[in-house]
């Protein structure tokens, strides 16, 4: 099963304007993603996939192949899908962006199940919400699961409801964008039209439960920080700043 990986990236964030160029620890944020994902022995390549000259330009220059999409696309999802129109490829995942501490050992644990489970389309992964402002931030997506870990809902709001323990007494699960599609189900997510769920919470993962797909969770056991906000890029560069991967980036 041939698998890639595709990072999209563009510089009209609404939230953090040029944010995939953003510095962090001497680095673009995007360096970072590619050369932690590159690092991933599950994949035959990576790509990053943007429809910003100023992108393709800063990708080239740290040795990233880059593939050019439209200007049109609202969901990242839609941007690997027409990427992936150009690649062979079995198994396509997409990893965002903004996450930045990405450990190769998530692509692994991510795509590993579809090498049992032939009837998989999609995974994610997720992760224990340990903090109460995570939980509580439109930023952080969070999701419940059924009792197989299919993805029953995904949102901003914070669900589910506190127990009457409070916060340190739920058990509350966020998203980790780290999504591998068969490349089946990724080009039938292009063909879907969008839904209003997915419209109303911006979440891609919900034009497939909309349309009566499943999408596995996968546990990780990695902490992670997306950046949304420059507070967060400044608490992921402490976060980052002794972390041993950095030493195995790949030079141009």
């Amino acid at each position: 099963m041939k698998t890639i990986a595709i990072i999209p990236a563009r510089m009209g964030s609404s939230r953090f304007p040029g944010k995939p160029l953003a510095q962090l620890l001497g680095r673009s944020m995007l360096e970072h993603v590619y050369q932690r994902v590159a690092l991933s022995q599950s994949l035959s390549a990576t790509y990053i996939a943007t429809c910003d000259e100023e992108i393709r330009q800063a990708a080239t220059a740290f040795g990233a192949p880059v593939i050019m999409t439209s200007d049109r696309h609202e969901r990242a999802s839609d941007r690997i899908a027409e990427a992936v129109m150009h690649i062979d490829a079995d198994l396509i995942v997409m990893v965002q962006g903004d996450e930045p501490m990405t450990h190769p050992a998530m692509i692994d644990a991510a795509v590993a199940p579809f090498h049992n489970d032939s009837g998989l389309e999609c995974v994610n992964l997720t992760k224990r919400i340990d903090d109460e402002a995570d939980f509580r931030s439109p930023n952080t997506i969070k999701v419940v699961m059924d009792q197989q870990g299919n993805a029953l809902y995904m949102t901003r709001q914070p669900i589910p409801t506190l127990a009457p323990g409070g916060f340190g007494a739920t058990v509350a699960y966020k998203q980790v964008c780290i999504i591998p599609f068969t490349r089946a189900c990724l080009i039938a997510y292009s063909q879907l039209p969008p839904t209003p769920l997915e419209k109303l919470e911006s979440i891609d993962m919900l034009r497939l439960l909309e349309h009566g797909h499943q999408v596995r969770m996968i546990e990780t056991r990695f902490d992670t920080q997306a950046v949304d906000t420059q507070a967060d890029l400044a608490r992921v560069a402490k976060l980052m700043a002794d972390d041993p991967l950095l030493a195995q980036y790949q030079k141009p």
